[in-house]
């Protein structure tokens, strides 16, 4: 048995919580992974998974193994793949899940940039703006706008998205410009609502001007939590958006949008990549990480 072999095995089956999940991202057959994991119980004698017919749950012995396996397992990463960027060679599978606007704007159109760059790695990119379980769908790093609430997630800050309020003319036409943002908690106006995946509800957006603040909640007839679909209600005169700049500038570029209040400010919006502790030492990671970090750079 091949020790490093079962423990990053042992790892995997544990993140994934699934012996077939292990095995299909490991490469090799359920039985291999099964055995390696069995025989490396054997060497420590101890029960370090429990195995149903439905789910694999790690041990309390197992757990502090893991504990300690996965920071062994990184150093050993870290050390490898020092060799590899030495060499200005670096390979393998990444997984990324991607806001649908950033995903559809700014990274797949630069994408040809990075595999210049690094034309070894492989990248598999989910689009979604919902909220993702890291360990157990097997995703090296999320990027997200907005607070990272998951204490168990390292979240790095890759840039903050200056934001604006935006409203299209069939909507102004029907309802009249607001000339003021306290005006948009009255009757008269409509919002389109954005379901954050920390609230999963719609959060109100302070403005500022000078030393007067207002918090605006509005009222919605949709709400949506999806940055394509809040766009497009946006463009379809549903209400009133709060957008990044990135996201508007072709609507409004084409006059289907309308920036409003252009004397308020917003706070921008802080974009993290997330990713779980035992990524951290995954050098194609770290690349993606800055790569990421340089074209959010470009648009804010």
């Amino acid at each position: 048995m091949d020790r490093f072999d079962a423990m990053r095995v042992f790892a995997c089956v544990v993140e994934t919580g699934s012996f077939t999940k292990a095995s299909e991202t490991l490469h090799i057959s359920r039985a291999t992974a099964t055995q390696l994991v069995q025989q490396l119980e054997t060497r420590l004698q101890a029960r370090l998974l429990h195995r149903t017919t439905r789910k694999v749950k790690v041990t309390v012995a197992g757990q502090g193994f893991y504990d300690r396996v996965i920071r062994l397992l990184a150093d050993l990463q870290e050390a490898e793949h020092g060799v590899l960027e030495g060499s200005d060679r670096l390979e393998g599978r990444l997984r990324v899940d991607v806001p649908s606007p950033l995903a559809r704007l700014v990274l797949v159109p630069a994408l040809a940039d990075f595999y210049q760059r690094h034309p070894g790695i492989q990248i598999d990119m989910r689009v979604s703006d919902r909220t993702s379980d890291l360990l157990n769908e097997n995703i090296d790093c999320v990027i997200r706008g907005g607070p990272i609430t998951d204490q168990t997630l390292i979240a790095k800050q890759v840039g903050k998205l200056r934001l604006q309020t935006y409203a299209a003319p069939e909507y102004l036409q029907r309802t009249g410009t607001p000339g003021h943002p306290g005006e948009l908690d009255g009757p008269a106006h409509r919002i389109v609502g954005y379901l954050w995946a920390h609230k999963n509800q719609p959060v109100p957006y302070p403005m500022r001007r000078g030393d007067e603040i207002v918090s605006i909640r509005g009222n919605y007839a949709l709400a949506v939590d999806d940055g394509n679909a809040y766009l497009a209600a946006g463009v379809a005169g549903l209400g009133i958006v709060w957008l990044p700049d990135y996201m508007a500038e072709p609507a409004t570029t084409e006059g289907r949008l309308i920036p409003l209040f252009t004397d308020w400010q917003l706070d921008s919006m802080p974009l993290h990549v997330a990713f779980h502790p035992s990524r951290r030492a995954d050098a194609r990671l770290r690349a993606f990480i800055a790569w990421v970090e340089e074209r959010v750079g470009a648009i804010a």
